[in-house]
């Protein structure tokens, strides 16, 4: 099997560029990050502050996290519930940052992220996937781009939703996200040693997928 691990902060397009690459290549794509959004989700719903270390584990243990492909698409089933577009709100995004830095919570999801590499070639992406999760995946790429450009991209993205959203509080978070992302005591976001590091400040979204499909089939000789 081959594993293609991407890392790298929010808002950096590495669902997107993931998914098409993996589409591209005939890989299967898994999005980590979504498995935190749905915790972070649970706690929401639960009304659980997500920074209290011992309301979010006792909470772990009556939730049920699972993924399931549909035509291609992953979706997040919370409690045999689809959420997969409930997650991808400002608040839960916020929410998986928080619990993300949970050592307990990362313990828990670490086998349920690493059971699908050992089934298909994939492309996953999240935070600690090439230093932690994946640490021997054949391909690991560290997608970055500037926090004003993600920020836009992000405000761009939503619109695209119909909602709307202030540049200067998305940027905010983001920022707010990087810092609680890097500086965490566990699985910190960093490159990994060997990986190949894509700024895609001044890239289009397809220069972004062709560049990193590039770098997959090199480095996995395909």
């Amino acid at each position: 099997m081959i594993a293609v691990a991407i890392d790298g902060p929010a808002g950096a397009g590495k669902s997107t560029m993931a998914k098409k690459a993996a589409a591209e290549l005939g890989f299967v794509y898994v999005d980590t990050g979504a498995i935190y959004r749905a915790v972070g989700l649970a706690c929401i719903k639960k009304g659980i502050d997500e920074g209290d270390k011992n309301a979010v584990e006792k909470l772990l243990q009556e939730i049920d996290i699972s993924i399931v492909f549909l035509n291609g698409e992953q979706h997040i089933l919370l409690n045999d519930i689809d959420v997969s577009e409930e997650i991808r709100t400002e608040n839960v995004s916020m929410a998986a940052s928080t619990v993300s830095a949970i050592p307990e919570v990362r313990k828990i999801l670490l086998d349920l992220q690493r059971n699908f590499a050992k089934r298909d070639n994939v492309i996953m992406d999240g935070r600690d996937i090439g230093t932690v999760v994946l640490p021997n995946a054949q391909v690991k790429i560290f997608l970055t781009a500037s926090p004003e450009i993600r920020a836009k991209r992000r405000v761009l993205q939503l619109a695209e939703k119909g909602e709307e959203a202030d540049y200067t509080t998305v940027l905010t978070d983001i920022v707010k996200r990087d810092y609680n992302d890097t500086n965490r005591e566990i699985a910190p976001l960093k490159p990994a040693e060997n990986a190949v590091i894509v700024d895609t400040s001044n890239m289009t979204l397809e220069e972004s997928v062709k560049k990193i499909s590039e770098i997959i089939k090199e480095r996995a000789d395909i």
